[in-house]
């Protein structure tokens, strides 16, 4: 059966509200420009959470806009660079499901469709409203006739497309929900990743706070391989806020507590700490799921370093109060989460592979005994699978193999690497 993805553009594939922008640009030498934004932001609030008719609304905002078509210019400009960042990341999607992608959109063609077509999505497959100008080229109104300028204009719309196969929408307003409700869509994702709206989300069958997590469930290609909102960050003791806002728009689940509990750090997939509150090596024997740890300060004691490198638990660390550490520690977390990169690290053998495009990062991690590299590589040699490149270094304790191999393979093979005698960790990054 054909699928097909409805996809809302604002909050959505983009992480702001257009309207809302391109009032900020076309009043911005207003001198009543703070009381019209308020009113254009309560609008759009209202109707994306189903208190006012989307008729209603979209008349009410375009009314105050006052702008013209070179406020449009700043806007596109503005909004390519404003791209929701799992959308961003997951291009190989969409080049590759062109003819089941449609932006659907109460917004307006104008601005929508030279930030999406940028992303392989095709014009024909774009539904949105478009403005009536002057011949000055200033904002005058919009074509009432289209359905999307309607309440209920969604519902419509699908209607009129009358579209044969299972349809996904994905949306963060109520105007996306209706499309769950009317019975023309198979599920309703709220998307999240930029606002939840809570009278849309309780109603939605799947909360998706990335794109990413959306790929996921449903199987679909995606840039990587597991979604960031579902691995937890756990935080102890005194780490800057500036650190956590990092991770948190990286999508990661961040969870804070006063003292480190082994219910929770069984849970987590990274743990940020400070000097006072670090694990204690045996803590780190039932941490199953980690994979990296931050200290902002100096490590306890080697005896922490060489129990989590034998449990392929990789931490950096810097010393206390060096006031690069609020950023220095996140990107290296991240960038071991999101490349495999080991520089820096206290505890694991140093390693910067660069990214290849196309291809798939597999990790390896494993005792340090001889032989593993010729096991690793009998696997990819007996499915036939093509090696792009590949990274081996060693410590006294474990090998890091990082390889990249060509897209298209059975996860069979993934099974049969991590079944390798002498494993530790097994990752498939993207």
């Amino acid at each position: 059966m054909d699928q097909y993805f409805i996809i809302d553009f604002d909050s959505t594939f983009t992480q702001v509200e257009a309207l809302d922008e391109l009032a900020r640009i076309s009043l911005k030498n207003h001198p009543d420009r703070e009381k019209i934004y308020e009113q254009i932001e309560e609008l759009t609030n209202a109707s994306m959470e189903g208190r006012l008719s989307f008729t209603q609304s979209l008349e009410a905002r375009v009314k105050l806009l006052e702008a013209n078509r070179e406020h449009l210019k700043q806007l596109i400009t503005h909004l390519k660079k404003k791209v929701s960042t799992s959308f961003s990341r997951n291009t190989i999607f969409f080049k590759n499901h062109q003819d089941e992608v449609l932006i659907v959109s109460g917004g307006f063609k104008e601005f929508i469709t030279p930030v999406v077509t940028e992303y392989h999505i095709k014009k024909e497959n774009i539904y949105a409203n478009t403005f009536v100008f002057d011949d000055e080229g200033n904002i005058i109104g919009y074509d009432r006739e289209n359905p999307l300028s309607q309440e209920g204009g969604k519902v419509k719309l699908l209607k009129e497309l009358n579209l044969q196969g299972e349809i996904f929408g994905i949306g963060d307003g109520y105007s996306d929900f209706q499309l769950k409700e009317s019975g023309m869509i198979k599920k309703f994702f709220a998307f999240t990743e930029n606002i939840e709206r809570k009278s849309v989300a309780e109603k939605a069958d799947h909360i998706t706070p990335s794109f990413d997590e959306f790929l996921y469930i449903n199987k679909l290609p995606r840039a990587i391989s597991y979604p960031k909102n579902r691995i937890k960050c756990l935080v102890v003791g005194n780490v800057d806020e500036d650190a956590l806002a990092q991770m948190q728009k990286e999508g990661y689940n961040i969870r804070q507590r006063e003292s480190i509990e082994e219910k929770y750090l069984e849970e987590a997939g990274i743990l940020f700490c400070d000097e006072e509150n670090q694990p204690t090596p045996e803590q780190l024997q039932n941490a199953g799921r980690l994979k990296a740890i931050g200290i902002f300060g100096k490590i306890s004691s080697r005896k922490l370093g060489e129990t989590a490198c034998e449990n392929g638990v990789i931490i950096f660390d810097d010393p206390k109060h060096n006031p690069r550490n609020d950023d220095f520690i996140p990107k290296r977390v991240m960038a071991f989460m999101n490349e495999g990169k080991t520089h820096t690290s206290c505890n694991f053998p140093d390693l910067q592979p660069p990214r290849v495009n196309n291809a798939h990062r597999l990790i390896h991690i494993h005792k340090n005994v001889p032989g593993i590299l010729a096991k690793i590589n009998d696997v990819f040699a007996r499915h036939n699978i093509n090696i792009v490149g590949e990274f081996l270094v060693t410590n006294p304790q474990i090998g890091y193999v990082i390889t990249d191999v060509n897209t298209g393979y059975d996860t069979q093979v993934l099974n049969e690497l991590k079944a390798i005698e002498h494993t530790i960790k097994f990752r498939l990054l993207y």
